[in-house]
C-alpha cells in the first residue's frame, strides 16, 4: 500500500567529511562518519556506522554495522553511471513476546534470567526436552539464547543515457542477498535469499494531440532463490538446535512491464493513465519432518504456481488557482504470496500452505490540497479500497511461526489529514492524522480442536492489527536570527488507538499517547578545520508511559470438549504476542563537518 524512499546524499552535497556520536539510555551508542566529494566526472559519498545498545528489556542487547556507498561517473553529459553498495550486519538478542496478561505484570520482561528464579510475568517458552517430541521444558529467552545474526548486501549499477533532449533511457541491475540465522522461540530458521533485479525504462517528454505529456515505459525482471532450513529449538543453554523439521527450496521469478502517461490537459487539469502487468512463477519444495516414539514422518509439499496480474490506474488533478489542488484517483493493485508463505501451515510449522491466492484491490482516492501562503499547507485525502483474497498473517500460538491466509473479501476506508503551519517567525507546527477502518466483508473461518471443527462468520469484524486512529502533532521553535540563530526545540505527541488482535474481535491491545521533546543547535564555524557543528538532546517518552509497541495477531481457538469459541481470557493468557515500547529514553549527540 505504499513505499518508503531512502535517499543518500551525494558527494557534491557532503563536500568533505563528517563524524558523529550519539549516546543515550540503556547503553545506546552510535558512532558514524560520512565522506563525500567530486573530482571531475567522479562523485562519491560513503557512510559507515556502528550502533549498539543493551536494550530496555532483559535479553534485548544488539549491535549493527552499516556501510553505504553511492558513486557516480559521468564521462559525457549524456551518459551517467551510478553504483550503489549497502552492507548491513546485525547481531541481536531477542526477548520473548509476552501475553497481554504478562505485559501488564512485567512489561519489560525484567528479572527473567532463569525459569527457576523468574519474576512474576516472565514469559517462558516450552521447548521439547529432547529437541524433537514429547515432554517440554519451559525456558526464558536468556536460557534459550533467543537471537538473530543477519547480514544483507545490496550491489546495484545503473546506466542513464539521454537519447535526445527529451528522452532518457535507464538500465539497472542489482544483486540483493539476505543471509540469516535466527534461533528464537520454538524453532530456528537459517538460510539465504539471494536475488537479482533488472529494470530498464524509458522516459520521454512529448506532445500528445498538441498537449504536453510525459510518457514512461518499463520492463522489469527479478528472481529470488529461497533456501531455508528450520529446526526445533532444544533446552540446554544458549541457542541449541534440536531436530530438523523443515527444509525448503524455492525459486520465485517476476516478469512484468509498466506504461504511464501524464498529460497537461489544460493549465488547470492534469491527467494520468497507467497500467502494469506482471507474471509471477513460484516453484519449490518443502520437506517437513515430524517426530514421535515410533519414528520420523516425512511430508512433502510441492509448489508450482503461476500468477498473472494486471493493474490499471487513472488519476486527475485540478488546480483552479495556485492555492488549491483537487486530486482524484482510481487504481488497482495486487500482491502475490511470497514463496515462504506457501510452506508454513496454520499450525505455525513447516508444511503445505500452497493454496494461497493473489491479493487484489481496487481503490478510490479523493483529496484536496490548500496552500494559501508559503507558511501554511493543508491536505485532506479520503480513501476507499475493496480487497479480494487479502493476505493476512497471524500467530497460531506461543513461539510458533506466523502463517498467512486469504480473507475472501474486505474493505479499507478512511481519511488522512496533514497540516504544516509556520504561524510566526521561527515557529512551526505540523500534524498528521489517519483514520483507517478495515473490516472483513466476507470471510468464514474454520477452527478445530481435537475431533471437533466449527465455522465462524467474520463478516463485519475489524481486521486485527490495525489501529483506527493515529496522530502525530509537533510544535517547535528555531531562532531565526541573531547570536542564538541555529538553536531550536520542539515537543511532539504521538497517539495510537487501541486495536483488536484476533479475528473474533475479542481482545484489544491498548492504545497509547507518548510525548517526545528535542533541543538542537547547529552553527557554521569560521575558524579551525571544522566547517559546521551540530548537536542535539532528546527525551523520548517524557512521561515514562508503559505502552504496547507491537502486538502480533493471535489465532482464535475452540474448546476440544464443547466446540465453543474460547473467550478473551484465553487470548489474554496466550504468549507470543506483545512487545512493550521503550520507557523514558534520553539520547544526545553531536556531529562535526570538515
Amino acid at each position: 500500500g505504499g513505499a518508503l524512499a531512502f535517499r543518500t546524499r551525494t558527494g557534491r552535497e557532503i563536500d568533505g567529511f563528517e563524524i558523529g556520536t550519539d549516546a543515550g539510555s540503556f547503553g545506546y551508542l552510535s558512532n558514524y562518519f560520512t565522506v563525500g566529494g567530486v573530482s571531475g566526472p567522479v562523485e562519491i559519498s560513503l557512510f559507515a556506522s556502528d550502533v549498539r545498545a543493551n536494550g530496555y528489556q532483559d535479553h534485548g542487547s544488539y549491535d549493527t554495522q552499516t556501510v553505504n556507498l553511492l558513486a557516480s561517473y559521468t564521462p559525457t553529459p549524456d551518459n551517467r553511471f551510478t553504483l550503489k553498495v549497502i552492507n548491513n550486519t546485525l547481531s541481536a538478542n531477542l526477548p520473548a513476546r509476552s501475553s497481554l496478561n504478562q505485559y501488564q505484570i512485567n512489561p519489560y520482561q525484567r528479572g527473567c534470567g532463569t525459569a527457576a528464579l523468574a519474576a512474576p510475568g516472565c514469559t517462558l517458552t516450552n521447548l521439547f526436552a529432547n529437541g524433537a517430541f514429547g515432554r517440554t521444558v519451559g525456558v526464558t529467552a536468556d536460557e534459550a539464547g533467543f537471537g538473530r545474526d543477519d547480514r544483507r548486501t545490496i550491489v546495484a549499477l545503473r546506466w542513464e543515457h539521454d537519447l535526445d533532449a527529451q528522452t532518457t533511457w535507464r538500465t539497472q541491475l542489482g544483486f540483493d542477498e539476505r543471509n540469516f540465522n535466527q534461533p528464537f522461540y520454538t524453532t530456528s530458521s537459517r538460510g539465504s535469499y539471494p536475488s537479482w533485479n533488472f529494470l530498464t525504462d524509458l522516459t520521454r517528454r512529448y506532445d500528445l494531440f498538441g498537449l504536453p505529456a510525459v510518457g514512461y515505459v518499463a520492463l522489469a525482471y527479478n528472481t529470488i532463490d529461497n533456501h531455508i532450513t528450520t529446526f526445533n529449538r532444544a533446552p540446554g543453554g544458549g541457542p541449541l538446535l534440536g531436530a530438523l523439521i523443515g527444509n525448503q527450496e524455492a525459486v520465485q521469478s517476476n516478469l512484468g512491464g509498466r506504461a504511464r502517461t501524464e498529460v497537461a490537459l489544460s493549465d488547470q487539469w492534469t491527467g494520468v493513465v497507467g497500467v502494469s502487468a506482471e507474471n509471477t512463477a513460484i516453484t519449490g519444495r518443502n520437506v517437513a519432518y515430524a517426530y514421535s516414539a515410533s519414528g520420523v514422518t516425512t511430508t512433502v509439499a510441492d509448489a508450482n504456481r503461476s500468477f498473472l496480474n494486471v493493474a490499471p490506474e487513472l488519476a486527475l488533478v485540478y488546480r483552479p488557482t495556485p492555492e488549491w489542488a483537487v486530486r482524484g484517483r482510481v487504481a488497482t493493485g495486487y500482491t502475490t504470496p511470497a514463496a515462504s508463505n506457501l510452506f508454513i501451515t496454520a499450525a505455525g510449522l513447516p508444511g503445505n500452505n500452497i493454496q494461497l491466492r493473489t491479493q487484489e484491490n481496487l481503490g478510490f482516492d479523493l483529496g484536496v490540497d490548500w496552500s494559501p501562503s508559503e507558511t501554511l499547507r493543508l491536505s485532506v485525502t479520503g480513501f476507499y479500497e475493496f480487497f479480494r483474497n487479502e493476505l493476512v498473517s497471524q500467530s497460531p500460538g506461543a513461539g510458533l511461526m506466523s502463517y498467512t491466509f486469504n480473507a475472501p473479501a474486505s474493505e479499507h476506508r478512511g481519511i488522512e489529514v496533514a497540516a504544516d503551519w509556520a504561524f510566526a517567525p521561527g515557529w512551526r507546527a505540523v500534524a498528521a492524522y489517519t483514520f483507517d477502518d478495515q473490516i472483513y466483508t466476507r470471510y468464514v473461518e474454520r477452527l478445530s480442536a481435537g475431533s471437533l471443527s466449527r465455522q465462524f462468520d467474520r463478516s463485519g469484524k475489524t481486521i486485527p492489527g490495525v489501529p483506527a486512529n493515529q496522530l502525530l502533532a509537533r510544535i517547535g521553535y528555531d531562532v531565526p536570527a541573531g547570536p542564538l540563530a541555529g538553536l531550536g526545540a520542539f515537543v511532539e505527541t504521538v497517539f495510537q488507538d487501541d486495536f483488536f488482535i484476533d479475528n473474533a474481535n475479542q481482545l484489544r491491545a491498548p492504545g497509547y499517547t507518548i510525548v517526545n521533546a528535542n533541543i538542537h543547535y547547529a552553527t557554521e564555524l569560521t575558524s579551525g578545520y571544522a566547517k559546521r557543528f551540530t548537536a542535539y538532546a532528546e527525551v523520548r517518552n517524557v512521561f515514562d508511559t508503559v505502552y504496547v509497541a507491537s502486538a502480533q495477531n493471535l489465532a482464535n481457538s475452540i474448546s476440544a470438549t464443547t466446540g465453543l469459541q474460547n473467550g478473551a481470557s484465553v487470548l489474554a493468557g496466550t504468549t507470543g504476542s506483545v512487545f512493550a515500547g521503550a520507557p523514558r529514553t534520553i539520547i544526545a549527540g553531536m556531529k562535526l563537518a570538515f
